[in-house]
């Protein structure tokens, strides 16, 4: 069983903290001997260098992907190529960046190709991740609120345009707000995977 450090863009990144997927589809280059089980420490670019934001394993092996097979007017027959994982860990929240695991160099090559690790270094950065959720012991419950306000005839119009706006605008320009069940006072508005402070004029909106 291989293990490997693999990059995604900062879009691939940006994506998976507003969203949440039990997948990635990662590039790789073509005939990559990553295989089905091998295991997979994801970085992306963080704000001065790249970060650790979870653990992985690889779900479909490398595939030639944007490939019309015996095309003769395809004129990059041997890729690109893709693998997709699955998650085991994530470290979206609060990513561990790679500088404390003097893994810039790798970090780094991984954005162009996978980076075999050796079972040590996976190990550390296994440690450094973290454990995953307990299955056995019950996750805090979040409210979870999106208020707009929204002119319209009546309230099944008023309703089409409220999820036109979610469509349209989503997770990069509407904030959520989020407090844990009871606790309405701790109330915080979250844009774009992070917490947001709203000014007075926002808040009067």
């Amino acid at each position: 069983m291989g293990q490997w450090m693999v990059g995604v863009c900062a879009e691939r990144y940006q994506a998976e903290r507003l969203y949440q997927h039990d997948q990635v589809e990662v590039s790789v280059p073509t005939g990559h001997p990553m295989a089905a089980g091998d295991l997979v420490v994801l970085v992306a670019p963080g704000d001065d260098a790249p970060v650790v934001f979870g653990l992985a394993r690889v779900l479909t092996p490398p595939y030639q992907v944007d490939r019309v097979p015996d095309d003769p007017d395809d004129a990059d027959p041997e890729g690109p190529s893709a693998a997709v994982v699955t998650y085991l860990r994530r470290r979206l929240d609060v990513p561990v960046p790679a500088a404390t695991l003097d893994l810039v160099d790798e970090a780094e090559s991984a954005a162009h190709a996978p980076v075999r690790l050796a079972d040590e270094v996976y190990q550390r950065v296994a440690d450094a991740v973290g454990p995953g959720p307990d299955p056995v012991v019950p996750q805090p419950e979040w409210m979870v609120s999106l208020d707009l306000p929204i002119e319209a005839s009546s309230p099944a119009e008023a309703v089409r345009i409220f999820w036109t706006y979610v469509r349209q605008l989503g997770p990069r320009e509407l904030p959520a707000f989020v407090w844990p069940r009871g606790d309405e006072t701790a109330m915080r508005p979250y844009v774009l995977g992070e917490e947001h402070e709203m000014d007075p004029e926002e808040e009067d909106e």
